[in-house]
């Protein structure tokens, strides 16, 4: 979280240190937050008894202001908090890079909250906690508890959403940015399709809505385009063990040839899964993952996946929200998703491709 000044040392009185704020200083002063930032300022309207006692309170607490606490006094936005429940997962963590590297460059200040879970009470509890004089908000919103952050903003906070691609018209006019994840899905079935599988099945990770995942969505309108009726989805979670579990059930089945899985950690299980099964890939199944993952051309065989550009999404971010409160950014470039065919897809085993396909 930013917070709008700290402590180098021991609170007065004793004890372990901990992070001072500007309404820390307020409170300990007896004056409100807003004259904290006019003495920090050095705005002529303050009483020089007044000022006097706010700089002997922050020399007390050991406060030291930083950009946020200058932006009270009606500067520009110089510090943006990220909120989202997962600073690990590859998406997540590149958009934030992609943030981090674009903030860097304007000089602003970087943030990250983490929403602990996807309750309603938690949730609000973090956007409240994120909101501060002085500051913008961008909310990574790939789940549950990210996309309840978004409608949980307050009216008036500078604020982008990095959102999972919406369905129809619903992101228009919003300060949302987005890949186009449902058309990628689309193709990448597509691939498969071509060359010559019968159907593909799917290994899906978390909604972040009650409504169909956009990667769903677009791996069941490629089969519909095709005419080839959908398997039943295999709902997963993010992490690798999910994967394998999946795709323990769908090695035993010989029909199945070809898998599309949500995410590269995900087709990592499932790779597994498949050899211990004797199922060779690409010779008797392919897979193929989503992301790009750094280490997805390093497994063996090297994964064929979908690259999502999520540094470029996370600078995109930032750029939408200079562009939200009239700071010249550079120009936002929109990422864009790609198919990478590596070792891990090929044609179906002899006898049980499309027999409408070319020989």
């Amino acid at each position: 979280m930013v917070v709008t000044g700290h402590t180098s040392g021991q609170p007065a009185g004793g004890g372990e240190s901990r992070s001072v704020s500007i309404r820390d200083v307020a409170a300990a002063a007896g004056v409100s937050y807003q004259t904290v930032s006019r003495v920090i300022n050095g705005h002529p309207s303050v009483k020089g008894s007044t000022r006097d006692a706010v700089l002997a309170t922050i020399t007390r607490l050991g406060f030291r202001p930083n950009r946020a606490a200058r932006a009270l006094a009606g500067g520009p936005i110089q510090a943006v908090t990220v909120l989202t429940s997962n600073t690990t997962l590859y998406g997540q963590r590149s958009a934030i890079q992609g943030i981090e590297e674009a903030a860097r460059v304007a000089d602003w200040a970087v943030g990250v909250r983490v929403i602990e879970s996807e309750e309603p009470t938690v949730v609000a509890d973090a956007v409240e906690r994120a909101v501060e004089p002085g500051g913008a908000l961008i909310v990574v919103a790939f789940d549950r508890a990210g996309t309840r952050a978004l409608g949980a903003v307050p009216p008036g906070v500078p604020m982008v959403g990095i959102v999972e691609t919406p369905a129809g018209d619903e992101g228009d006019g919003k300060p949302w940015v987005w890949i186009n994840d449902r058309q990628a899905a689309a193709e990448a079935t597509g691939y498969l399709l071509g060359l010559g599988h019968r159907t593909v099945h799917y290994i899906s990770i978390p909604p972040s809505t009650d409504a169909s995942p956009q990667r769903l969505a677009g791996w069941r309108s490629a089969l519909a385009e095709a005419g080839v009726e959908a398997p039943e989805p295999v709902q997963a979670e993010w992490h690798p063990r999910s994967g394998y579990e999946a795709g323990l059930a769908l090695a035993a089945d010989p029909a199945v040839t070809a898998v599309l899985c949500g995410n590269d950690d995900l087709a990592l299980g499932v790779i597994r899964a498949m050899h211990e099964a004797g199922r060779a890939i690409p010779g008797s199944v392919s897979v193929i993952g989503f992301d790009d993952t750094p280490l997805s051309a390093f497994y063996t065989p090297a994964l064929t996946t979908v690259r999502l550009d999520f540094t470029e999404l996370g600078r995109a971010a930032f750029t939408a929200l200079a562009e939200q409160i009239s700071v010249a950014p550079p120009a936002r470039s929109q990422p864009r998703p790609e198919l990478i065919v590596r070792e891990s897809s090929g044609p179906p085993p002899e006898g049980r491709g499309d027999p409408n396909a070319s020989s």
